[in-house]
């Protein structure tokens, strides 16, 4: 019977027992490339069903795409890591290349380049090298309502963000007239939008918002030529488009173009589930485009927020004098009655991951649209009788568009493996930074700083020190991200101080009005209740508060849910200043592996997990015995025959040090 010298019992002084078990901790790569290359329903599927089928101007010659399949790796990844290759799996798309005037269909399989394909430990080998896609924070698609940065000059602002598309910012000005900017160009008031978009007459505009105040002030400051459809359309085209002719038709294109066609506005499912929570409307996630009534909401919310701080509707104070600066008038007042109103973009429910696959998938639109351009023109300069799907594609701008991706994007990086933490790091890294991101140089101080809503989702304590600082964190050991891309932590249950078993994961907007008590709350071990007349627990503004049992909602799972791995590995934690632990968490990463590695006296618990996890590990697939050991290679006898595990020599890692695997069963 084989044993292994390294096994050691560790004994645990820790009062609280783990109760649930870590997730995997390189998941947040494996499960989001996983939805990338699902033939069925996954991101390259949704990708190529976007711009299919690819039609010639008159309509009657189409590309259409089918099936999507992956052949085997070109080559296994030791062979890719010696020669230099690219691990990938070659792509063929089934194309039809139909004739709809003669009704005749023509199908081939076009091979569609080779694609890059992750390694069972969440990497990819470019050319020879590992590398890793680093999960990027970007700021969710959606509706903002929020303070202005400028309180002299505007009362509020409101933002409508997509994935893709133009900008729509609303704010009131000091005069209380309520303005609208497209893609940052210059300001227009909102009723020529509204009239643009076909709420010709005042009274409709009035009837749309009550008669509101702000409304009001905005039509009595428009001019003769904007007070009919046509003139607003047309001054509309202006702003957006000086120094072209403007006319009636171009203007509603134009308008159509900006937020009601699908090509070239999406809001993504993400988007159109924080708008419909944001403003409270029903309409289906499909749709991914803006709709009348989406504007309308915005405008109602924005224009509701003064009134509810105070400001009379009427537009005079009591005396019967006109106000005159809204501005003004705003900023003095307290904000306590719309405080919930508002929003911060540093909430964790107002920023959202971009996993790898979404990024891959990212590259693989430019590239397909790339080529859809290519296909069009030879669908229409080309004849139709000698027309192949083989013929009139051309993978290049796909190929392209992978390769500049995975060669030279800012998120993918050359691994980091100074030791096996410096690489599982690396994989749960995220990233503000990056195309669609933050830049250094223009990141605010509230962005870099840490907020309520990172607990248990984003650590506090592992960040670079110098320019990247809070642009850069590390994600929470127990944290995972939902389908929409925001990351949720598991809390337990409390039903009348009672701690149940049920675990919940939920994201920073769902457990906004949720009283959470510590994972170290006493509680009866007869009973499973919250002990005392009191418990700490934290409110939803992070402030720590005392409540009793029956008003506690959830329970953290254990106290390493804060941290990431890197700082949970650190013995204790509570003792350290944060600047140092800070250091600490950064500089296990730099640490050179030993010769003769030796177990900690001390550890925390987190060890077994992180080593595991990082895939640097040989597991056995099967129980069994061990039946054959030697330095290149373990065999080990299971119901299914024999398993047998090659271990890696004298490989040369990123950083030039040794990866060398050691045998240590017998």
């Amino acid at each position: 019977m084989a044993r292994a010298d390294a096994s050691r019992q560790r004994r645990t002084f820790a009062r609280l027992e783990r109760e649930i078990d870590l997730p995997n901790l390189i998941d947040i790569q494996r499960r989001s490339f996983e939805w990338l290359v699902d033939t069925k329903k996954g991101g390259l599927r949704e990708t190529i069903d976007d711009v299919s089928p690819i039609e010639d101007y008159t309509g009657n010659l189409a590309v259409v795409f089918e099936d999507i399949t992956f052949d085997e790796p070109v080559a296994p990844i030791s062979e890719c890591r010696e020669k230099d290759l690219t691990y990938a799996r070659p792509l063929t798309v089934k194309v039809a290349f139909q004739n709809r005037e003669t009704g005749e269909i023509r199908e081939q399989s076009v091979f569609m380049g080779d694609f890059p394909w992750m390694t069972e430990s969440g990497t990819f080998i470019i050319n020879g090298t590992e590398r890793v896609v680093v999960t990027q924070l970007v700021r969710s698609p959606g509706a903002y309502v929020m303070e202005p940065k400028d309180r002299e000059k505007q009362v509020f602002i409101a933002n409508l963000m997509p994935a893709r598309g133009s900008w729509l910012e609303l704010e009131i000005d000091k005069k209380g007239k309520v303005f609208v900017r497209i893609d940052r160009k210059r300001k227009l008031p909102v009723t020529v939008l509204l009239r643009a978009m076909g709420y010709a007459e005042d009274e409709q505009i009035l009837d749309l918002f009550d008669n509101s105040l702000y409304i009001r002030n905005t039509i009595e400051a428009d001019t003769e030529v904007t007070r009919s459809e046509e003139g607003a359309l047309i001054e509309l085209f202006k702003k957006q488009r000086p120094g072209e002719p403007p006319s009636v038709d171009n203007a509603k294109a134009l308008l159509n173009q900006l937020f009601f066609d699908a090509k070239r506005y999406d809001l993504t499912r993400v988007g159109r589930y924080k708008l419909n929570s944001r403003l409270h409307l029903d309409e289906d996630l499909d749709t991914r485009t803006l709709t009348h009534n989406d504007i309308i909401a915005l405008v109602k919310e924005l224009i509701s927020l003064p009134r509810e701080l105070g400001i009379p509707e009427s537009g005079e104070y009591e005396e019967g004098e006109p106000i005159k600066d809204y501005a003004l008038e705003a900023s003095t007042m307290p904000r306590e009655p719309i405080a919930e109103r508002l929003d911060e973009y540093e909430h964790f429910g107002n920023r959202r991951l971009r996993t790898v696959g979404e990024l891959i998938q990212e590259a693989f639109r430019i590239g397909l649209y790339r080529m859809e351009r290519v296909v069009r023109e030879r669908l229409t300069t080309e004849d139709s009788d000698t027309i192949t799907p083989q013929t009139i594609i051309n993978i290049r701008p796909v190929v392209a568009a992978q390769k500049e991706f995975f060669g030279s994007s800012q998120l993918s990086q050359f691994m980091d493996q100074t030791n096996s933490l410096a690489g599982l790091t690396h994989r749960r890294r995220l990233s503000a930074l990056g195309a669609g991101g933050l830049t250094r140089e223009r990141a605010p101080i509230e962005v870099r700083d840490v907020h309520p809503t990172h607990y248990g989702r984003m650590c506090p304590i592992e960040t670079p020190e110098g320019p990247n600082i809070g642009l850069i964190g590390s994600l929470s050991s127990y944290a995972e991200v939902s389908e929409h891309g925001f990351v949720t932590t598991p809390y337990h249950v409390v039903r009348d101080g009672l701690v149940t078993d049920e675990v919940v994961r939920l994201d920073a907007n769902q457990e906004e009005d949720r009283t959470i008590a510590q994972a170290n709350a006493e509680i009866d071990p007869k009973t499973n209740k919250l002990k005392g007349p009191q418990v700490t627990c934290r409110s939803y503004d992070g402030e720590l508060t005392l409540a009793a049992p029956k008003e506690v909602d959830l329970m953290d799972v254990s106290p390493d849910q804060i941290w990431s791995v890197a700082t949970a590995l650190i013995p204790f934690l509570e003792h350290d200043d944060a600047n140092r632990a800070l250091m600490g968490s950064n500089m296990q990463r730099q640490a050179v592996p030993l010769l003769k590695p030796e177990a900690p006296l001390i550890g925390t618990g987190m060890e077994f997990r992180a080593a595991i996890d990082t895939g640097d590990v040989i597991l056995a697939d099967h129980a069994g015995t061990v039946s054959y050991v030697d330095a290149e290679r373990i065999v080990i006898e299971t119901g299914n025959g024999n398993e047998e595990h090659g271990l890696e020599k004298y490989m040369r890692s990123n950083q030039g040090t040794l990866i060398h695997q050691k045998p240590v069963v017998e």
